[in-house]
């Protein structure tokens, strides 16, 4: 039997064979606080203030309850405010040992999350507060895991069936994985933000990957710089993996730039275009801010499109049509007419408003995917490949900097596909088994389709504000969340937010979240890369993580086999269909 006569020693080496993040220490003992405001936490005399940082995790016993919380802020105090004006001399180690920790010490502020019940440990939410004195100790790796649930697929805290999703680690806690209920981060949109260059790119891919190989849903990508289908750029490395290399069987490219993907190597599987006769004034109206499109032009659009049916953009930017049909001698003036202004007349709309729409519009002429030829039906194909089951991520080739053509396509596309998404949802209803797979349509720039002065009328505005209802999501990757309409703010399920410099960016991020004061202290610390703070649907509380790396050892864990392992495979492959032939020849 081992020695137990010194307890604390006895402690330590029992410690000393446990990996650190199992391990809990005291920080100190709740000495004020609120449920509204958080607990403030005095520290305990050997604990080193500087080997604290926001967002570390803590644990309260009251009770049968536990109280998870986050450090939120640090701070040094004194139990006399004289100390500040009037410090001792701390040069004297005895004058440093008698005040430190007692007359002078370091306190932190922690705002519980949620509250786990010792019998049960099912999370949930926080209605009271630890009482005084009560014991604040570091999280372990253990109580992590209780909150956030492991890896894979798995019951839910509501006994539902979910997918865990591994996202990151916690800050200062390695090899405990933060996971992300996949299940629920589709249910309702969800988005990605950060300023340029946190690594927004990086971690939506990782997430897709997430979604793609659990199978939760299906993925419509509007990838406006050919960043998620083949392949990527990396500071750390020259290229990355798109999600068709790791996913090559459950993966499609699609272009609008053929002669683009093709020599970037990502062979596309279908080329979208876009007949002028499809394109509506709601597909164009969209385009307002970016064109600079003003009230009289868009109504002209929709008078156009009244008295000249679908024909409308074609004819009115074909300048041989307008000749043809409003050119030629006034026989009355027998002098020539202009065929603008008889256009004008004939629409009753001012002739400068029709002149400056017209140049504007000629900036389509230059996009090469509208056409004017009989083409296959895109929509139709994209819809097949969706209800197969495949992700389908559309590249934009050189219109990838040209925010007019993305905005026009992203939109054109996506208020076709949810007009039959609601089409078959309706047709399914009573069914489950007959509705139409999951979609997640992912777009960037999202403030220049959710902005607050066009979302109620957008599409992508009302997939928001719907929910889950006809099935369809979005994922929003963008860098100004300030742009977002307050209201589409609102409906984001779950937030994963990378470093923001912008105030009113921050307050957006944090509109409508409870303590959300407490949590723009941590987001405004999070490192230029790889940390993120997530919120919402998917996680049971706000978490600080560092974010999994997006690099060969994900590419293996998803599932995607390269290197000896590729080449032992393609010769096994090769030496199968050999032999197959030989039989068939004898």
């Amino acid at each position: 039997m081992d020695d137990i006569s010194n307890p604390d020693a006895f402690l330590e080496e029992l410690r000393a064979d446990q990996p650190a993040e199992d391990i809990s220490h005291q920080l100190g003992q709740v000495i004020a606080g609120s449920l509204s405001n958080g607990l403030e936490v005095r520290l305990d005399r050997d604990q080193a203030l500087e080997e604290l940082a926001v967002g570390r995790y803590t644990v309260i016993r009251a009770g049968s309850r536990i109280f998870f919380g986050m450090i939120t802020d640090i701070a040094l105090d004194s139990a006399n405010p004289a100390f500040e004006k009037m410090p001792p001399d701390m040069n004297d180690p005895f004058v440093r040992e008698v005040y430190l920790g007692t007359s002078t010490f370091g306190r932190i502020h922690v705002s519980p999350m949620l509250i786990l019940d010792e019998e049960e440990l099912i999370p949930q939410p926080v209605k009271t507060i630890p009482g005084h004195y009560a014991k604040v100790t570091t999280a372990t790796a253990e109580e992590v895991g209780y909150v956030f649930g492991e890896e894979g697929q798995h019951p839910d805290a509501e006994g539902k069936k979910a997918h865990f999703f591994h996202i990151g680690e916690p800050l200062d806690m390695e090899d405990v994985k933060i996971t992300l209920n996949l299940d629920r981060f589709v249910e309702r949109s969800s988005a990605v933000f950060g300023k340029s260059g946190t690594g927004k790119t990086f971690l939506s891919r990782l997430l897709l990957a997430g979604v793609i190989k659990d199978h939760v849903a299906v993925n419509l990508i509007f990838d406006m710089h050919n960043e998620y289908g083949w392949e990527g750029t990396a500071e750390h490395t020259s290229k990355v993996k798109g999600l068709k290399q790791i996913f090559p069987g459950q993966v499609s490219i699609f272009t609008l730039d053929d002669d683009s993907s093709r020599r970037r190597g990502s062979n596309p599987d279908f080329t979208v275009t876009i007949p002028y006769e499809s394109i509506e004034p709601e597909d164009v109206e969209m385009l307002a801010g970016v064109m600079n499109l003003s009230e009289p032009q868009i109504g002209a659009m929709y008078t156009m499109r009244r008295r000249m049916n679908k024909t409308w953009l074609r004819d009115f930017l074909n300048d041989a049509w307008l000749e043809d049909n409003y050119g030629g001698y006034d026989p009355e003036t027998d002098k020539k007419r202009n065929p603008m202004k008889a256009l004008a007349e004939e629409l009753g709309q001012p002739q400068q408003t029709l002149a400056a729409l017209h140049r504007k519009l000629e900036k389509f002429q230059r996009y090469d995917f509208i056409t004017n030829k009989g083409v296959e039906n895109s929509v139709q194909m994209i819809l097949d490949y969706i209800q197969s089951k495949r992700h389908v991520v559309l590249e934009f080739g050189r219109y990838g900097d040209d925010t007019g053509a993305y905005l026009l396509v992203a939109n054109f596309l996506t208020r076709r596909i949810h007009q039959r998404y609601v089409s078959m949802t309706e047709e399914a209803f009573g069914d489950e088994r007959e509705k139409p797979s999951p979609l997640v349509i992912t777009i960037e720039e999202a403030h220049k389709f959710l902005d607050p002065g066009i979302a109620s009328e957008t599409i992508f505005g009302t997939i928001a504000r719907e929910l889950r209802k006809y099935n369809v999501t979005l994922f929003i990757v963008d860098q100004r969340p300030s742009g977002i309409d307050p209201e589409v703010m609102s409906q984001v399920g779950t937030r994963v937010t990378l470093a923001l410099d912008s105030e009113e960016d921050i307050r957006a991020v944090f509109m409508g979240v409870s303590g959300a004061q407490e949590l723009r202290q941590v987001l405004a610390r999070l490192d230029s890369k790889e940390q993120a703070l997530i919120l919402g649907h998917a996680v049971p509380m706000p978490v600080v993580v560092q974010t999994r790396r997006y690099d060969s050892l994900f590419y293996k864990q998803m599932g995607s086999v390269e290197g000896e392992e590729l080449q032992q495979r393609a010769e096994q492959n090769i030496s199968e269909f050999r032999s197959r032939q030989r039989k068939r020849l004898t």
